[in-house]
């Protein structure tokens, strides 16, 4: 297996940054925004987002954490249940592979009645097998079905991402 580095920690976190400000001017008559991070890197993400938004997003911002079994995906908690009526929701991921994470991210605010849900992903695959669309994309990547994408994170920091082949 061979590992190409394909997105460092200096271009992930201006990545990143950009994302906030699309946020912000997509939202930017919104009250609330919930970042709802996938448990471990999803989560990383929307903690590393929210300090680059609180400067520039009006509004209050809340994270939340979503917690998938990936063994039986329909086993999904939240780490807070609130009423997401009228809320705006971005699911916050590391890497969109398949899309079938992001697919299942979104069941438990289905019950609600949200204004918008949006997604995020800081990598995503150009092949998915779930048809799920991302709002905010850090780095699109085209890959072969064999290869693999790793954001590597270390003390609730992204290090940076890697390609795996082989």
């Amino acid at each position: 297996m061979a590992a190409h580095l394909i997105l460092t920690r200096e271009i992930a976190y201006r990545k990143l940054q950009r994302m906030a400000y699309e946020i912000a001017e997509r939202n930017i008559n919104e009250e609330q925004i919930i970042l709802a991070g996938i448990k471990e890197n999803g989560t990383i993400i929307s903690k590393i987002l929210y300090s680059f938004l609180k400067d520039i997003f009006k509004g209050k911002i809340s994270i939340i954490e979503i917690t998938i079994d990936k063994k039986n995906p329909k086993n999904i908690s939240l780490s807070e249940e609130i009423n997401f009526d009228e809320k705006v929701i971005i699911v916050v991921d590391d890497v969109a592979n398949s899309g079938r994470t992001l697919l299942y991210a979104l069941k438990p605010f289905l019950h609600f009645y949200p204004k918008k849900i949006q997604t995020l992903v800081l990598v995503e695959r150009s092949y998915k097998e779930f048809p799920v669309a991302t709002d905010y994309v850090g780095l699109s990547v085209s890959t072969a079905l064999t290869e693999k994408i790793i954001v590597e994170t270390s003390n609730n920091e992204i290090e940076g991402a890697s390609l795996i082949t082989g």
